[in-house]
């Protein structure tokens, strides 16, 4: 591998369910799995879903980020803008729920990005966003 990737596992309460959302909305190829978790390929990253049984934490909270409120935690990815449109319009067609819809963010200034919220079926929140310029995601 020519670049860093990260794992993370995450719980959840339905493996079809979670099959359903990471492998058939999301369109993530499948890993390796078991009758209690599955591996998926986030972009060349490891996201392994894992099945717990009981009830589901509530979200320790939210942050607002221009205007918005955030879910805390979430987790996600950084695509490309033609990647970032292409599955926004994906999850729009599919009639996905969002927490925050696709917008632009930060118009006209450094960090100018698109970006989205949403909950898989087990309450794990995710955040996809695309920067018009990647070499400024960190510029203050």
């Amino acid at each position: 591998m020519t670049r860093p990737a990260f794992h993370l596992a995450i719980p959840v309460d339905d493996l079809a369910g979670a099959r359903a959302f990471y492998g058939g909305l999301l369109g993530l190829p499948e890993g390796r799995s078991t009758d209690g978790w599955v591996d998926w390929d986030f972009h060349g990253h490891q996201v392994v879903t894992h099945l717990v049984a009981g009830p589901r934490p509530e979200p320790a909270g939210h942050g607002t980020v221009d205007g918005h409120p955030v879910p805390v935690p979430h987790f996600g990815l950084v695509l490309d803008v033609d990647a970032f449109q292409a599955l926004a319009r994906r999850l729009t067609d599919a009639g996905t729920g969002f927490v925050v819809e696709p917008s632009l963010r930060f118009a006209g200034q450094a960090a100018e990005q698109w970006t989205m919220f949403l909950l898989d079926p087990a309450g794990n929140a995710l955040e996809f966003k695309a920067f018009r310029d990647e070499t400024r995601m960190f510029a203050r």
